[in-house]
């Protein structure tokens, strides 16, 4: 995702989450951290043709030190447009997004999903998340609950999981 993607990001945003949205400030500000030796960012989009039809975004935290300090990532996000749902693109955009994990030597990986959302719980399911507790009234408005999950990965030199099947999602590019 670059600067010129935040426009089409947002309007895809405001569709799919328009009570709890992201504002034009916030993903300025994850960009930032994308970019440059000490990024700790990385941010996607999916494209069909010249429409933005996905993105997902990945926070990294933490170093790898010689006290042994572990590095860890939290999904920040994951979209898919109403019309590209259920083609796979999630998948790819989760799989690019724990590739990026690998780069930064991630050693956990952890994301909230609405308790509601069981399609987004089953996809994490899929790539070997694990539920691991609850954040409660997380989602406003609506006081809605938030399922916390983990993945935990490989030593470093290993690669991240990725899920068992993958649906076909022919003319969608995903860039960075």
């Amino acid at each position: 995702m670059r600067w010129w993607d935040i426009d089409s990001v947002l309007e895809l945003e405001k569709d799919l989450f328009p009570e709890d949205a992201w504002s034009r400030g916030m993903f300025w500000s994850e960009l930032a951290h994308a970019r440059g030796p000490e990024a700790t960012r990385r941010y996607l989009v999916a494209q069909a043709g010249d429409r933005i039809v996905g993105y997902a975004g990945l926070a990294v935290s933490g170093t790898e030190s010689d006290s042994g300090s572990a590095v860890g990532a939290d999904i920040q996000t994951i979209a898919v447009a109403r019309d590209h749902q259920g083609t796979g693109l999630g998948s790819r955009l989760l799989a690019e997004l724990l590739r990026a994990a690998t780069d930064f030597e991630c050693s956990e990986i952890m994301l909230e999903c609405r308790v509601d959302n069981i399609r987004a719980q089953k996809l994490y399911e899929r790539f070997g998340f694990e539920p691991i507790g609850f954040r409660r009234g997380y989602y406003q408005p609506g006081n809605v609950d938030a399922l916390v999950m983990r993945l935990t990965t490989a030593p470093a030199g290993g690669s991240a999981p990725e899920p068992t099947s993958e649906q076909g999602t022919q003319g969608t590019e995903i860039n960075g």
